[in-house]
């Protein structure tokens, strides 16, 4: 670039916003009507579970801290969602494994003598 030539690029510090004034409001994980298993990691104030996909908050009334459940969700706004318990989760592989993994190690705990006695 010589001096004197306009410059095609906006090096003025400044990004250019995209998608206008209300263009991209936020990014949704999440579609009404979508069935996830979630584990609910908190409680709200009004006493709605609280799960997170991607770190999208989804309330779910009538569950407890630590439930693993099945959901429905039923309304999505820019930065969290409504979802209904449509039943328990379900399993998956590698918690199953995991459990698996775990009992043995048990097994050995028990089975081992002190040799020494105090």
């Amino acid at each position: 670039m010589q001096y004197g030539e306009e410059s095609q690029s906006n090096s003025g510090g400044f990004r250019e916003r995209r998608g206008g004034r209300f263009g991209n409001r936020g990014f949704s994980p999440v579609k009404v009507g979508e069935e996830l298993d979630v584990t609910i990691e908190a409680v709200g104030e009004k006493g709605d579970g609280i799960a997170k996909k991607n770190g999208f908050v989804i309330f779910v009334p009538g569950v407890r801290q630590g439930d693993s459940v099945k959901i429905r969700i039923t309304k999505v706004f820019r930065k969290m969602a409504f979802a209904e318990v449509i039943g328990e989760a379900q399993p998956s592989e590698a918690g199953e494994a995991a459990e698996e993994a775990e009992e043995p190690e048990e097994e050995v705990a028990d089975s081992v003598e002190d040799s020494e006695e105090f």
